[in-house]
């Protein structure tokens, strides 16, 4: 590349395998939440929590809209996940390849911010990175805006002080990178641990495709190194 790139790297999924137990853990402690709160069946709860899911990017956006739940005791909540020393894993040589790119290194993910520093820790990589944008990081004109919403990706860039195309963002969520490309940005696909997950995450067709808005598919961070 002609110019540093900047890196934008999501967390679950991409730097951890969250879907062999995290999401899981996490979908149930969100449907436990929407029962609480909403004084409704579990299997109700359940349904709300996919669909909010489904229609806005996340669940806490649904709940915040159309029940006034506020975001703050929503993540604080849901994230605390007891036992998640024993969940966390990731692989080495991904960490290793990480450490020698060229650039920044950021962690852009809709998770709170508690919970992504705690994982990075778990994973012992916390130091690779420059900084962390959490969903809290993602607020604008007074309403949170998470992935895969165009214009903070883009005001992500402002921030960092350079243009949409210095950007690289490397996630396991297709809809995200398409927002990511509508306003600049380039794409790298993480596929090895959405592949295998059991507990949600990315729909995808076919694995074996590749989108107009995706520059590169890896299912390793290794390759990103030629990239830089």
């Amino acid at each position: 590349m002609a110019a540093t790139p900047v890196w934008l790297f999501d967390l679950d999924n991409t730097l951890h395998d969250a879907g062999a137990q995290v999401f899981g853990a996490l979908n149930r402690s969100m449907s436990e939440y929407v029962q609480r709160e909403l004084h409704i069946r579990a299997d109700e709860a359940d349904r709300l929590r996919r669909h909010y899911f489904l229609r806005y990017g996340a669940t806490l956006l649904g709940l915040v809209r159309h029940h006034g739940v506020k975001a703050a005791h929503f993540l604080d909540d849901t994230h605390r996940l007891p036992g998640l020393e024993q969940q966390v894993s990731g692989h080495r040589h991904d960490f290793g390849a990480i450490r020698r790119l060229h650039g920044r290194k950021l962690v852009l993910t809709n998770a709170p911010r508690d919970y992504a520093l705690r994982v990075l820790a778990l994973l012992g990589i916390e130091r690779l990175f420059d900084a962390v944008l959490s969903i809290e990081d993602m607020a604008m004109f007074g309403q949170l805006r998470p992935k895969p919403d165009a214009r903070m990706l883009r005001r992500v860039a402002v921030r960092l002080r350079v243009h949409p195309s210095r950007c690289i963002l490397v996630e396991d969520t297709l809809v995200h990178q398409r927002a990511a490309r509508r306003i600049g940005m380039r794409t790298v696909w993480m596929q090895r641990f959405a592949r295998r997950g059991t507990h949600g995450g990315p729909v995808v067709k076919r694995w074996s495709m590749t989108p107009a808005y995706v520059d590169r598919v890896v299912r390793s961070l290794r390759p990103l190194v030629s990239l830089a």
